[in-house]
């Protein structure tokens, strides 16, 4: 089979990617679009007027083509960015209660559980002084929420049970109200933590890479034996109620070992998950299993082929659990103006097994990260120089992207750690959801509707 020439392999991301700051041309079954990037508007064109438009981009002349867009009545004048904020209070962490893992994941961002250090389990008063300070800074009738990972969390089961029993105990004293959530490999899962994920309402997130083969060979227990067919059996167990309080998402990590994508999707949706999500490993510490532009372009391919399936089912009055599609048409409906990926360093921190407070789990032991501990609380200096730093107008080349509110800059680790390979495929990806939203806008919008209402 021949080669694609460096042209060719340009011209595959040509019209997503960035030619003006301001707007972004696209075409769907419903005719001619422009995403007024400032708003988050999405106006219908004239194809006469997206002919202008796009021979003026292509021109190279992007002040030119906002101009006519102005006079077009299509782009808002930019508004100036909202600053970023010296401090946000905390109202959600995670607790690393195992920094130690059963399993030996080839590409492990945990480095097998002990982010770097040496493993062990996080002391009960560790997980009371961290619960609370975040109950504790909580004000009457907040929300907050506290989410357990590692490594693996059940290899410390106590004090996962305890520190669960404990926090709501708390957060029902304060006036405050507490959800609970959990990563896990499933391998350890028993009827009692059944139990406590059911009486407590827990979201669970199971790390399943694919079905049997593929899985085994990233997935495997320490001792090289394959985990699929435990993990499988427990999450069965997860699954017997027919009616629960807990919910129960697959997550995939997209590594270029288990790239098909519709058959992974096929194969879990079959076991009854209530959610699915693909996510690249685009930094591994070990590099390992890392993703480079041709994976990612393959991946971007493979994740399409999802997005149709998801949309053949919709024409037949069934909406797929496929998160992808789901949280990024909810983005774009309602016009997210975000100027930061996700809550690390703001609302959200992780926990380490000693009571250090990091940006997020993936940061724990990890300096760059570092934003006090449980004991002292949040280093404001730390915080207000991190919410500083990360603010999506001082990315590049973020600040001039037409994704950049709806990508919001990406992982902070990720970007921090290796740099962003994948804005061609984040940029493919979503508009491609663009395009399935003004499909549905017009032919489907009570499916519409009730996308935007999944969660």
């Amino acid at each position: 089979m021949a080669t694609a020439s460096p042209v060719e392999e340009i011209d595959r991301h040509a019209h997503t990617r960035p030619r003006s700051a301001k707007l972004h041309l696209f075409e769907s079954e419903a005719g001619h679009f422009a995403l007024d990037v400032e708003s988050g508007n999405i106006h219908p064109l004239p194809a006469r007027h997206a002919n202008v438009l796009d021979a003026t981009l292509r021109l190279g002349d992007p002040g030119r083509a906002e101009l006519t867009a102005l006079a077009f009545g299509i782009v808002t004048p930019a508004a100036m960015p909202a600053a970023a904020p010296a401090s946000v209070p905390v109202k959600a962490i995670s607790l690393a209660v195992a920094q130690t893992c059963n399993l030996g994941c080839t590409y492990c961002y945990a480095q097998q559980g002990t982010f770097g250090g040496t493993a062990g389990s996080m002391p009960p008063d560790v997980a009371r002084a961290a619960i609370d300070r975040l109950v504790g800074e909580a004000a009457s009738g907040e929300s907050l929420t506290l989410a357990f990972m590692g490594g693996e969390p059940l290899v410390n089961r106590n004090t996962l049970h305890a520190s669960t029993r404990y926090a709501a105990s708390a957060a029902a004293a304060r006036g405050v109200r507490i959800g609970f959530t959990m990563t896990t490999n499933a391998t350890l899962l028993n009827h009692e933590d059944i139990a406590l994920f059911e009486e407590y309402g827990f979201t669970l997130t199971v790390s399943l890479d694919g079905l049997e083969a593929t899985h085994d060979s990233l997935r495997p227990f320490r001792s090289g034996k394959g985990s699929f067919e435990q993990v499988a059996r427990n999450v069965k167990a997860l699954f017997v109620a027919e009616r629960r309080r807990y919910r129960v998402l697959a997550r995939v990590t997209v590594t270029p070992k288990n790239l098909d994508l519709p058959e992974i999707m096929s194969g879990l949706l079959d076991m009854g998950f209530d959610a699915i999500m693909f996510s690249p490993m685009v930094s591994a510490p070990s590099g390992k299993d890392e993703m480079d532009a041709a994976d990612l372009d393959r991946l971007l391919e493979q994740l399409i082929r999802c997005g149709d399936i998801f949309r053949e089912s919709l024409r037949q009055g069934r909406i797929l659990p496929f998160s992808n599609v789901t949280t990024t048409l909810q983005r774009i409906h309602f016009q997210q103006r975000e100027q930061y990926p996700c809550g690390a360093g703001r609302g959200y921190m992780g926990v380490s097994a000693e009571g250090g407070l990091y940006a997020c789990h993936r940061f724990v032991n990890d300096e760059d990260g570092l934003m006090g501990d449980v004991f002292t609380g949040v280093d404001q200096s730390r915080q207000s120089n991190w919410l500083d730093s990360r603010h999506l107008q001082k990315q590049s080349p973020c600040s001039t992207c037409w994704a950049r509110y709806l990508c919001s800059g990406s992982c902070h680790y990720e970007s921090i750690k290796r740099g962003r390979p994948a804005c061609d495929y984040i940029r493919g990806w979503l508009n491609y959801c663009l395009v399935l939203y003004t499909e549905l806008l017009r032919s489907n919008p009570d499916s519409l509707e009730r996308i935007l209402t999944v969660h």
